[in-house]
């Protein structure tokens, strides 16, 4: 079960760029986040980083690996954050991600201090909430310039 989640059903054994393709899956999730009430909408993404949290901690234990590639619910729980509380738009899509996978790649702190420091699942989950934090804030300044 943990496997399942934390590849998100496989998404993430994609041979190239799993961690783009879990992005990818986390865009219709968004969209169904997005059209419920505020406080579910924030019980569902606090739901799912808990979740994130426990499948990626026990797959780096069945894989006997840190952060394995295969591991996409972070990327999902991660481009969620980016994309929070902002109405569902191309623009707002395609540029959330494309800041989304710029800051996961890049590691800006803390966000490699919490991967490298931080235990288990936790470690793999708060480096690409910390990568979505940047991307939201981004995105909204960049929406806010564009007028």
């Amino acid at each position: 079960m943990a496997m399942a989640v934390a590849t998100c059903a496989g998404v993430g054994r994609v041979p190239l760029a799993p961690g783009t393709a879990g992005s990818v899956l986390a865009l219709p999730v968004y969209l169904v986040f997005y059209h419920q009430p505020l406080g579910l909408r924030v019980l569902s993404l606090l739901a799912l980083v808990a979740l994130a949290v426990w499948a990626a901690d026990r797959a780096e234990r069945l894989l006997g690996r840190r952060d394995p590639p295969s591991v996409v619910i972070d990327e999902v729980a991660g481009l969620l954050v980016a994309l929070a509380w902002l109405a569902p738009s191309a623009t707002v899509l395609i540029v959330g991600f494309l800041l989304f996978r710029a800051f996961d790649i890049l590691k800006v702190p803390p966000a490699r201090w919490m991967e490298r420091r931080l235990p288990g699942g936790l470690a793999v989950v708060m480096d690409d909430l910390v990568a979505g934090i940047y991307a939201n804030v981004c995105l909204r300044v960049i929406l806010w310039v564009l007028g």
